[in-house]
Formats: structure tokens, sequence, C-alpha cells
């Protein structure tokens, strides 16, 4: 990397940082948010409180402690900023809202949300907190994480007022499923005029009656994943058996000519390429509602797809669309590998928060750059701490 291109990371650094001023009264604070987000990108093994600290030149990690847990600062507003400073540059009208949970596994029950519980991210039931997240990706092959939520059980903690005091959860955070946080995380999308063309999710969220009537009166597009007993004509699941309907048993029905085999992006090797087929729910109603089938050519393996789609777009839209489900994992990756997502040792509700949005903002800055050096701003993209 030249003295040039070293010059423009350390101005979007400042830059970036200098956004972040605003959300805070004291000086040092400031100071500290800086030497909070440096580290998460700094070259370190695990970027927790102790680690970013010694990195930053200080003895102990009470400063960046305190700037989690006490100083008075608000991560919602911080969250506004990163959407912002991501729709600068990333901005597309053809872009993909993503959603999907990911798990932090947890030692313990103080930490806010913290139980046995599955997650995908794990492969397993364990000990975990689980956070929701809200992905943006555009058509040159940018991807950022815009939102979050974390996920708290109803039982063992929304409704146990002694876990919720300590872990300082407030009153006004009430139970909310993860579907439901999905919706409110696309409301706040769309209420700033954050520009896209299709929301893209899993079976947890496909298969959810809530949100996509949400999604239809919004007029929002979508093609999400769904389980094989989904029933076709009203897009329940059902467990009766001999049911003509569900979607495995519409993909018995297709003959060889219904496929055609096409790429539904790149991945880490090569082409992903599989068979597809397209089957419209009601050819009569004319609302748009469409089933999308994939087929692995090696195995055979089927994939369902509920696509509500009412400009009628073609199957290479669909296929793009559903390809694009993946860039939320490698967000979830690049955050956790590069800007400390799941470093932290924070137990506090709002803390959380706070770390969360830090290293969502620290991802989105790496992103920028990335995408700089690809208009030939940057000379190499490699990672370098400000």
């Amino acid at each position: 990397m030249t003295r040039e291109d070293l010059a423009v990371w350390d101005q979007e650094f400042r830059d970036v940082c200098a956004r972040l001023d605003g959300l805070f009264y004291r000086t040092d604070s400031r100071a500290h948010a800086r030497h909070y987000v440096r580290g998460l990108m700094a070259p370190l093994e695990r970027k927790n409180g102790w680690t970013i600290a010694e990195y930053s030149g200080a003895p102990e990690p009470k400063a960046l402690q305190r700037l989690l847990n006490l100083s008075p600062w608000d991560a919602d507003e911080a969250r506004d900023l990163v959407r912002a400073y991501a729709m600068e540059h990333f901005a597309d009208p053809r872009g993909v809202l993503i959603a999907d949970p990911t798990g932090f596994a947890k030692k313990g029950n103080k930490s806010a949300g913290v139980q046995r519980q599955y997650s995908g991210t794990l492969g397993r039931v364990d000990n975990c907190q689980i956070g929701v997240f809200l992905a943006y990706a555009n058509t040159a092959g940018d991807r950022v994480l815009i939102d979050r939520e974390l996920y708290l059980p109803e039982e063992s903690w929304c409704a146990d007022p002694g876990r919720r005091a300590e872990a300082h959860v407030s009153q006004e955070v009430t139970f909310a499923t993860r579907p439901q946080q999905v919706k409110d995380m696309i409301g706040r999308a769309v209420a700033v005029g954050v520009p896209f063309a299709w929301f893209a999710a899993d079976e947890e969220f496909g298969q959810n009656p809530g949100l996509r009537a949400y999604l239809e009166d919004e007029g929002i597009a979508y093609a999400m994943a769904v389980p094989k007993n989904t029933d076709t004509v009203t897009g329940s699941i059902t467990t009766k058996t001999g049911v003509t309907t569900l979607v495995e048993h519409v993909a018995s029905k297709l003959k060889p000519h219904d496929w055609s085999r096409r790429s539904c992006g790149i991945g880490t090797k090569g082409f992903r390429v599989y068979d597809w087929a397209l089957v419209n729910a009601d050819d009569t109603a004319g609302d748009g509602h469409q089933y999308v089938f994939r087929r692995n050519i090696a195995d055979g393996e089927l994939a369902y797809f509920h696509c509500y789609n009412p400009r009628r777009e073609p199957m290479t839209e669909l296929v793009r669309v559903i390809g694009y489900r993946w860039p939320i994992e490698e967000c979830f990756e690049a955050a956790k590998n590069e800007a400390g997502l799941d470093n932290y040792q924070v137990r506090l509700y709002h803390a959380w928060y706070r770390h969360i949005t830090l290293a969502m903002l620290a991802l989105a800055f790496l992103a920028v750059m990335r995408h700089k050096s690809k208009k030939g701003v940057l000379h190499l993209w490699t990672t370098h701490t400000p």
C-alpha cells in the first residue's frame, strides 16, 4: 500500500469518527469511541476491552468499559449514522435487504437474552445470545450490516423482572418475535428512504405469515426460503399428508423441460450453479405469488422459495435475489473476523447494542475502503488500521 493510500485510509477514518463525535457530550468519550473503533479493526486475535485498551496504550480497560456501560450516548443514533454512511456509498435502487439471525456463544446466565437455545451459527442448541440483523447488498457486490436487534426470549427474560433489572432492560422493551424484529428494521429502512427492490431471508422468516403480510401490504417484493411442507395455495405450513399443493409435491410434478441451469452468484469456490424452476402460485389471481425451486446439481437436493413478485420480474431476477441471501453470511464472517462483532465482554442490554453498533460501523468503514479500492481510489485492498 502506498503512502497516498494510507492517507486516504486515515482521512476516511477521521471523517467517520467526526460523525461519531456528535453522539458524545464529553471529549474523553469521543476519544474513547475512536480508540474502540480503531481497535475493532486492529490485527488482534481477540478484540475485547483488555486487548483494545492495550493496543491503544491504556493500562486498563476501565475507560472503554465505561464507554459501553455508563457513558450517556444513544446506540440507535449510532445505528442511524452507520446506515446513512453506508447509503452514501452503496445506495442502489436494485439493492436487496437481507435478514438473518446469528448466535453469540456465552458462558453463564447474566448476559442479556442469554439462554440455551438453537443457533444456526453454532449448529446446535447451546448457551448463547441471538442477534437479528438486517444487511444491505447492492448490484456492484458491496454488502454491509445496517440494523440489529437483540432477541430476548419471552419466558426466561421478558417475563422475569429480576433478570431484566440486573441486565438493565428497560420497561419499554417488550417481547418481540424475530420476524417482528425484522419487520421493525425494514420499517426503519423504509422510513428514511433506503433504496431497495427486494427483501430476502431464510425459512424462519419465509414461513411467517405476519411478516409476509406486512411486506405485501407495503408493496415490498420478496424471495424467502420456505419448508417443503408449505401449502402453495395458502402459504401456510401444514402437517397434513396427501396434500397435493404442498410445495414438495408441486416440485415432484415438474418435467425436465421446466428446469434451467443458472448461476445465482459467485461463492468462495466459484459460481454457484443450480437447476431452477418457477411455478405461479395462482395463474388467475395475478397477485404476484410464485414458487421457485432450486435443485443441487451434485445430489439433487431441493430448496424451496416463496416469492412475492408484483412487478412480474423475470426468472433471472428471482435467481439473483435468492443468491443475495448469502451476502449477510459473508457480512457476519467479515464482522466477526475483521471487526470484532462477537468479541465483546459486556452483559448489559444497552451495552450489547453499543458494541454491536460500533462493530457495524467498523465493518462499514472496511466495506467503503474496499469499494474505493475497486474504483481505483486505492492501489491495493488490504486490511490496514488507521
